[in-house]
């Protein structure tokens, strides 16, 4: 069967570049991407169709209209702006997840990705190699949001046969995009900072180690998830995935390995700081290694240089 792939939310940070990678694979027209607001540009032959997720009518008028064969879900407000709206939050990343696995049973769509997040685990969580089944109690909105999302997929897996696939990502840095509303976005943000001014204040303490993925291993790690033989998938909530972990006093130093004038500074009590503490230093993913021979590629000396070469172009 020919793929049609129907992407919500696609104008995020992953999204963007998911996107670019499954139209290299599948062809330009299959795939279709939709957002709430129209990205700035659009490439020759590129769908997009404006699309609030939470608007379910919509959501079905749209798989109607393009038969997706797959669905890519990634609309969700993040974790250090979902603090600052709540029920938003709740409502945008349970609801819209609702809308499309209803949608999907009702139209018989069987093959879905949702994302979920490190932000699952909390603070009784284990910091270092945080298995794939271990305590978990976020404290914040977006990783109560994701941990429910988690057992809304593995319910529908079970109870109607869909194959929703999907994986905890832990922070991903990519030069494409500026830094959103993540906790883990001051490893995009210090990068950025590094080529514009020389100098950048973390939000987060010197010592706040956390596990991080370059946006090129994310990419490919997803599509070869939702590439994987179905019998060979163990995991129907959510995927342990692990890249590098480091923390920010670690990320300015190699950054000074190449611009050695730039300045690092740390500021106090933000709010962050707090979520960042909930969550794991390290991620043990033998599962999806085990599963569908997942491997990271970049570890932070390879990343580094890489970022700051793309931004030294996309920046002057």
């Amino acid at each position: 069967m020919k793929e049609c792939i129907l992407m919500i939310g696609a104008n995020g940070q992953i999204g963007s570049e998911l996107a670019a990678a499954l139209r290299l694979k599948f062809g330009t027209p299959a795939v279709i991407t939709s957002d709430i607001r129209a990205p700035k540009e659009l490439a020759e032959g590129e769908l997009f169709e404006t699309l609030n997720v939470l608007d379910k009518e919509s959501i079905k008028a749209l798989l109607i209209k393009y038969k997706p064969t797959q669905i890519y879900l990634l609309a969700a407000m993040l974790s250090a702006t979902g603090e600052q709206y709540p029920q938003k939050a709740w409502d945008l990343n349970m609801n819209g997840l609702l809308n499309v696995l209803d949608l999907a049973v009702e139209l018989g769509i069987k093959k879905i990705f949702w994302p979920s997040s490190i932000a699952v685990f909390g603070p009784h969580s284990p910091k270092v190699n945080t298995s794939q089944y271990c305590i978990m109690d976020p404290n914040s909105i977006y990783g109560i949001s994701k941990l429910a999302g988690e057992r809304l997929c593995e319910y529908y897996h079970n109870k109607y046969g869909l194959d929703i696939r999907s994986i905890r990502y832990p922070g991903i840095i990519s030069w494409r995009t500026e830094p959103g509303g993540g906790t883990t976005d001051y490893a995009i943000h210090i990068f950025f900072e590094a080529i514009r001014s020389g100098k950048y204040t973390s939000f987060l303490a010197e010592g706040t180690e956390l596990p991080m993925l370059y946006m090129d291993d994310a990419v490919r790690g997803t599509i070869e998830l939702m590439d994987a033989p179905e019998d060979n998938l163990t995991i129907r909530s959510s995927y342990n995935l692990a890249g590098i972990s480091f923390t920010p006093k670690q990320i300015a130093e190699e950054i000074k390995k190449i611009l050695p004038n730039f300045e690092v500074s740390y500021a106090d009590n933000d709010p962050r700081q707090a979520i960042a503490d909930s969550w794991p230093k390290s991620i043990d993913d033998t599962q999806a290694r085990e599963d569908w021979g997942w491997k990271p590629t970049y570890d932070l000396t390879e990343m580094t240089k890489d970022m700051l070469d793309n931004l030294k172009i996309k920046l002057q």
